[in-house]
């Protein structure tokens, strides 16, 4: 009898032990939480992308509306220097802006208002003066002249970038004092000597009036535009060369961001959009799913996604990630839901990175804003994101797995795009998952560089991956 090979026996054994590390030992592996929590498919459409309407054909290369659709920039915020030079401010920033995959761009309200060279332009006087009318003490607004409005305009779709426009048509502000029949009293809303000449006001444009005592809401103490009210319905949406159809077709504006939408019915955008047309977003202040996605549906209209910005506050500086699965406006209609971190009138999240990464891999219209991307976060950071928005965040969306702090959830893909896989970590240390992707027998990678695993999926579409601590990653077929 031969002696026994030791040597061999020994390299066998070894290398059948490596073998069942990277298989068999993983396989049964699979973390029990992963496995045994049941998949929320949250959305169950075809997957398409969410539209702001009519695409833009690129003739410069610098934009074109993507897999993944759009991602709108807050081009302000609240006391942005004054000075008249915003328009130019943000007229430097559009190149570089439509290169990262910018695709839409939202303004300030852009006309004369009470406040003149100081006013952020929420307290609007005329609609017509957008600077180059000599009244409330400037001819210039805060941002500019309407020269330069009209350029920057031309600048952003020169790299085809929608320009939206902030509207303010519940309250004005800045008129004159008249005696009103109405209220026995005089009150500031004799708007006929505006330097415009256009869209004249008087008592009877304004609540309390022949039209009622009041509408759905009023706001500062502001006299409280009347939209039942013949001259202002005509002036607003219905003439031609109303406020509406002169912003969209002779200043070219893409499109609405209505403010304070709570103060009127959801009937007047509707007519809005009927008449003028163009990309629309109310401002409802509100974190119940059922009173915006009503209110967007009544109005034709997408509307900010209140209830997913309160759900990211309490989740990601509450350390408790399970809140990602309740209900939001992006969930009950993707397609009018508008998501953003923050604004000019609120500023809550902290973790504002995972918020980013959450909003840019999930569905609705994703916002971003200025400071956050020109002074606060890391732009290159948000730049990966916006790309990863762009190209790989398709189809429906379906949560993997979720705890207080972990969240996994999958964008199943569409038209033959692979969708993609986001892990938000919360903890402070690094964490493992094993998550059932889309993928058999795939290798894959996470497209944010915050790790520099390339696992390949199992026959069973069964992966494991990970995600630093209060990071996360984004992974996708390597191709």
């Amino acid at each position: 009898m031969k002696k026994p090979n030791f040597k061999m026996y020994f390299i066998t054994a070894l290398l059948l032990g490596l073998y069942s590390c990277n298989s068999t030992d993983e396989v049964n592996d699979k973390s029990p939480e992963a496995s045994t929590f049941k998949i929320i498919n949250v959305t169950t459409h075809d997957g398409r992308p969410f539209s702001t309407g009519n695409s833009k054909t690129s003739l410069t290369g610098k934009y074109v509306d993507n897999p993944g659709g759009g991602v709108m920039m807050q081009a302000f915020y609240w006391d942005v220097p004054s000075g008249g030079n915003w328009w130019n401010t943000v007229g430097t920033k559009v190149i570089a802006w439509g290169n990262a995959g910018i695709g839409s761009i939202w303004l300030p309200p852009a006309s004369k208002a009470q406040n003149g060279a100081f006013s952020m332009g929420y307290d609007p006087t005329d609609y017509f003066d957008f600077g180059d009318f000599n009244q409330n003490g400037s001819t210039e607004t805060r941002f500019g002249s309407k020269a330069e409005l009209v350029s920057l305009i031309t600048k952003a779709h020169t790299e085809n970038i929608k320009v939206y426009a902030d509207i303010v048509i519940n309250h004005n502000s800045g008129g004159a004092s008249e005696s009103n029949p109405f209220t026995g009293t005089n009150t500031w809303t004799n708007f006929t000597g505006i330097a415009s000449g256009k869209f004249k006001r008087t008592y009877a444009d304004f609540y309390k009036n022949a039209y009622g005592n009041n509408d759905e809401g009023a706001f500062g103490g502001f006299p409280d535009l009347c939209h039942a009210a013949p001259n202002v319905q005509d002036w607003l949406w219905k003439r031609t060369d109303g406020v509406g159809k002169y912003y969209k077709n002779t200043m070219k504006f893409d499109g609405w961001r209505f403010d304070y939408v709570k103060g009127f019915g959801s009937w007047v955008i509707r007519d809005w959009n009927a008449n003028v047309g163009g990309f629309s977003v109310g401002e409802l202040w509100d974190s119940n799913v059922n009173i915006l996605n009503d209110w967007a549906n009544n109005a034709n209209s997408s509307v900010f996604d209140f209830a997913c910005y309160y759900k990211m506050n309490d989740a990601f500086d509450g350390n408790n990630l399970n809140l990602l699965t309740d209900d939001m406006m992006w969930k009950r209609n993707p397609y009018k839901a508008v998501t953003f971190v923050t604004n000019h009138d609120t500023d809550e999240i902290w973790a504002k990175e995972l918020a980013y990464a959450y909003i840019l891999t999930h569905e609705g219209y994703p916002t971003i804003f200025y400071r956050d991307y020109e002074e606060w976060l890391n732009k290159a950071k948000l730049n990966n994101l916006i790309w990863i928005h762009n190209n790989k965040a398709t189809g429906n969306t379906s949560i993997l797995y979720a705890d207080n702090d972990e969240y996994i959830a999958r964008r199943n893909g569409y038209n033959g795009n692979p969708g993609l896989v986001v892990y938000i970590n919360n903890s402070t240390v690094t964490l493992e998952r094993w998550i059932q992707t889309n993928w058999a027998s795939k290798q894959i990678k996470d497209f944010t560089g915050n790790s520099t695993w390339y696992p390949t999926t199992q026959g069973d579409q069964w992966v494991k991956i990970q995600c630093p601590p209060k990071s996360y990653t984004v992974w996708s077929l390597n191709i």
